[in-house]
């Protein structure tokens, strides 16, 4: 597709959007405002509007905890690929040859039976075996980036750990030698833009930038695991099958690589704000580490990673005693079902060990269950027990600032004080 038609199509696409927006049409006020405003207002008002609720821009809207359980576990409903929403064509490519797209082409968002061929190729490492073997790698590694800012008064919360950590996590059990954070932080937070749709060619721009370097990246280590595969790692895993396509294995590893630190990411970030503006929440904490579990679980149901999915019916059927046709988008609002009163008593407030915690829906359920929802509350736990043990003065030190997404909610920047006096050196303290 032309760059001309991509830009008046992206143009003509952001206008009928914030026309929706002023109708006040339920899918046109969420994705035609400012994409770092608080969502769960907007969530209210859909919930206000109905169990299921019909938006003029051709899907379907839930904030209703039971239904939103009920379609993810629905073998009628499948999967759709955020860019199936989108009017333009964003594939890019390089040398002739398309390049993958790990959130439009992974098992993500395939339905079975290929979602179950690929995701059984990796489960292992994700099972509770799997994961009692990363928890010594998981504990060094928070330590290791704890110990880093341990000498600064003050330090981005985001950039300087929380995002360090899974970064690291994820690329030890991938066997990437010599992680670049910085790389891998720019292709994820091209990938996650790129899930609430493209608006503009800067970003898509972007996008395929990253797609290429993340392939160019992606085959390197390919080759590199041919040539010296290692002892239990996923990528030396998936070279050794030679049933598995390029395409397969470079949007397995690439999906592994971007949802292994971005949703963790966010989890942290989500979890620390949380518990900076509960005392009562960050004293049980201080003097009982061992509650980080439970603040890291109401983390997930309060202020969740993934604020929304799609499905659609692989045959016209009856939803909620709406008729819905074949292939129709009904979009369930997780941020607004973990929050529904119907389920969890005093929703809006921030309650660590609630009885019915559990019942959020933050990862997904049924057949596209999070794979790594195990490593991400493993990591989550770990870095609070950390960060509160060093720092238990831990405070804000600034403005957070929150990233440009709806469908992935956290902070792209939280300053934080430590309340650690920097030591002097001798020659400090005589000058």
């Amino acid at each position: 597709m032309s760059t001309v038609k991509n830009a008046a199509l992206l143009f003509m696409g952001r206008n009928v959007v914030r026309l929706q927006a002023l109708l006040g049409d339920p899918a046109g006020r969420l994705f035609g405002t400012d994409p770092t405003r608080d969502p769960y207002p907007e969530f209210e008002r859909v919930r206000g509007r109905g169990v299921l609720v019909r938006s003029r821009m051709g899907l379907y809207l839930t904030a209703s905890h039971s239904l939103s359980s009920s379609l993810l576990r629905d073998p009628g409903f499948g999967t759709l690929a955020p860019n199936a929403l989108s009017p333009v064509d964003s594939v890019a490519h390089i040398g002739g040859r398309r390049l993958v797209n790990p959130v439009e082409e992974s098992f993500l968002v395939l339905n079975p039976p290929e979602h179950t061929r690929l995701r059984r190729l990796v489960a292992p490492w994700f099972t509770p075996r799997g994961l009692r073997a990363q928890e010594a790698t998981v504990e060094r590694v928070v330590e290791e980036y704890l110990d880093e800012v341990a000498e600064r008064p003050t330090f981005d919360l985001v950039r300087d750990f929380a995002m360090r950590v899974p970064i690291q996590v994820i690329a030890d059990l991938l066997g990437v030698p010599g992680a670049d954070h910085a790389a891998f932080s720019r292709w994820g937070s091209s990938l996650v833009k790129a899930i609430d749709g493209v608006r503009d060619l800067g970003e898509m721009r972007e996008l395929h930038r990253s797609l290429r370097e993340f392939d160019e990246f992606l085959g390197d280590l390919v080759e590199h695991r041919r040539r010296e595969p290692g002892p239990d790692d996923v990528v030396s895993a998936l070279v050794a099958r030679e049933d598995l396509s390029r395409e397969d294995l470079i949007a397995t590893t690439e999906l592994l690589l971007v949802a292994g630190f971005e949703t963790t990411v966010n989890l942290i970030g989500n979890a620390v704000l949380a518990v900076l503006g509960e005392p009562e929440v960050r004293e049980r904490l201080l003097a009982d580490p061992a509650h980080a579990e439970a603040v890291v679980e109401e983390a997930l149901r309060f202020d969740p990673p993934v604020q929304y999915t799609v499905r659609v019916p692989f045959e016209s059927t009856e939803v909620a005693g709406t008729r819905v046709p074949k292939g129709t988008p009904i979009m369930m609002l997780i941020g607004g079902a973990n929050r529904d009163p119907e389920v969890f008593a005093d929703p809006h407030r921030f309650t660590p060990g609630r009885p019915d915690v559990r019942e959020h829906l933050s990862f997904s359920s049924g057949v596209h269950y999070c794979l790594g929802a195990g490593l991400a509350r493993m990591e989550a736990a770990a870095a609070l027990r950390g960060l509160f043990r060093r720092f238990p003065d831990l405070r804000a030190a600034g403005p957070v600032t929150r990233r440009p997404s709806r469908a992935i909610r956290g902070a792209a920047r939280i300053p934080v004080t430590t309340g650690v006096r920097k030591r002097h050196t001798m020659v400090e303290t005589i000058g």
